[in-house]
């Protein structure tokens, strides 16, 4: 029997892992795609873990100082025009509304009335947020000005992918403006280890942050920061982004100050953000050829209570103890928060309903019948362990041990990342042909890490493996070697890696 016939997810990871991760994302009831191309609707479990991403997220932002806010979805083009370098960056990536009516001709719907500008359908928002604050900051006293959003975004994507890349999705983007360019270094650092913190903490994501080279810079940064992970088919994912901007759209946009001198200046802005992306991430770090494994911490349902009644007359003391054990377990508190459980009692066959639990990544199956019910035990299912193993609980023990039981899933999937990653990370490749090799090997990819001598003219040679310089980890070696691309004097290590 084939691996394929023996596991819940068909194709497995080995057979074909983009299919797989599809195959993930609908069993796992997540997401699916919308009428309109590149879009997706997001479900209802999917949505949940979103929310916990957004609410945790969030208390971290507003921990470091910063506050909410909300801007227009629609963006005058003439506000882009101001920042050429931005425009180039994002010119084949913008929706434009033209428009802003329909008539019926001919029995069909057409659009009317021209708009006297286009308005671009918000790609990333520097340009208008920049609007505001240039009426925001009129002296020294009004910065540092520390602003983030919950929005939508769009991006005209070719390549659609469920929650990695999609025409509109969900993120923040914080954007701040400083009196001095060291302040607005520092807040673009801070912001970029909020980030690294959330994805190893939350979502028990390994990462990498660095710097990226000048060729993969934000447009119109001065400095790109991101945190890239590494996903099991041994590609990265950028998992967010931190960029230090300078004075370049503070000057576009106009947002000057009285500085304390009685000098007029130009503020110095950062922006920063993470998306939907992430659920994507979590889902090709974590799950396996049984469905998905959300860490406890992003997990709707830390705990659900599965009834087992093998006669109708058991049914109702049955339900009673399901009731019972999640109460029982509901009123205690994991990482600051009350147990997330509840009970399933649909009429569905318990291979059924246990498989689908399997398939959603519930961290915690609790399977009840009468047996525990004289027994006042659980038959506890991990899904950091093989989907059939199982152990008898005391309700006692099991309610006493689940902040620890939950701790140690979280900690359990996070390692078994990082080892993966250390497992798929080369250090010891040191030239160009050695690279061509091992990315052309036709086995699973993973991060390369080499000197770089830092000429962005160099990375050329990188396309043609598909392969590109993911970032400059922030943690350098410091020592020196020759550059895995031109053979020069080196001492910057990179991460070389095919990329989503």
């Amino acid at each position: 029997m084939s691996k394929a016939e023996t596991s819940a997810i068909s194709p497995t990871r080995a057979e074909n892992y983009p299919e797989w991760y599809q195959a993930v994302v609908r069993a796992a009831d997540l997401a699916e795609n919308s009428p309109v191309r590149g879009c997706m609707v997001i479900k209802p479990w999917g949505y949940a873990i979103w929310e916990l991403i957004q609410r945790q997220l969030d208390d971290r932002i507003k921990a470091t100082g910063h506050e909410n806010a909300y801007f227009p979805l629609f963006i005058p083009l003439s506000f882009l025009q101001k920042e050429a370098e931005h425009v180039e960056g994002f010119a084949k990536e913008c929706a434009v509304v033209t428009h802003h009516r329909l008539e019926m001709r001919d029995g069909r719907l057409v659009p009317a009335a021209e708009l006297e500008e286009p308005l671009v359908v918000r790609p990333t928002s520097e340009t208008v947020i920049g609007d505001s604050f240039a009426r925001w900051v009129q002296s020294y006293r009004d910065l540092p000005l520390l602003i983030n959003q919950w929005a939508n975004v769009v991006r005209w994507e070719m390549r659609p992918r469920l929650f990695l890349r999609t025409a509109e999705f969900l993120w923040q983007e914080g954007h701040t403006a400083h009196a001095t360019e060291a302040e607005a270094r520092e807040e673009t650092l801070k912001m970029l280890e909020v980030y690294r913190s959330f994805a190893e903490d939350v979502l028990a994501l390994p990462v990498v942050p660095g710097e990226k080279p000048e060729n993969e810079r934000f447009p119109g940064a001065v400095n790109t920061y991101s945190i890239e992970a590494m996903m099991q088919d041994g590609k990265a994912l950028q998992a967010g982004t931190s960029h230090y901007l300078g004075q370049n759209f503070s000057r576009a946009a106009g947002i000057e100050f009285l500085d304390s001198d009685g000098q007029r200046k130009f503020a110095y802005t950062t922006s920063w953000g993470v998306s939907t992306r992430l659920i994507g991430g979590v889902v090709m770090t974590h799950a396996d050829d049984d469905g998905l494994r959300l860490p406890p911490r992003i997990a709707p349902k830390h705990a659900v209570v599965l009834p087992v009644i093998p006669k109708p007359e058991q049914e109702s003391v049955v339900l009673a103890y399901a009731d019972e054990v999640a109460a029982r377990l509901s009123a205690v508190c994991y990482d600051g928060q009350s147990v997330r459980v509840s009970v399933d009692r649909r009429d569905l066959r318990g291979g059924e309903k246990n498989w689908q639990w399997v398939k959603k990544g519930a961290p915690l199956r609790l399977e009840v019948g009468p047996r525990d019910v004289e027994g006042r035990t659980v038959a506890l299912y991990r899904r950091d362990r093989a989907p059939r193993e199982k152990e008898f609980v005391p309700l006692e023990k099991l309610v006493a041990d689940m902040p620890g039981l939950l701790q140690e899933i979280q900690d359990n999937l996070f390692r078994q990342a990082l080892e993966m990653r250390q497992s798929r990370t080369r250090t010891d490749i040191a030239t160009l042909d050695e690279m061509r090799e091992f990315f052309a090997s036709g086995e699973q990819d993973g991060f390369v890490v080499a000197k770089w001598c830092g000429d962005v003219a160099s990375v050329e040679v990188l396309e043609e493996m598909k392969v590109s310089i993911r970032n400059l980890p922030l943690a350098q070696s410091g020592t020196a070697g020759r550059c895995v691309l031109t053979g020069r004097e080196a001492t910057l290590d990179a991460v070389f890696a095919k990329a989503y």
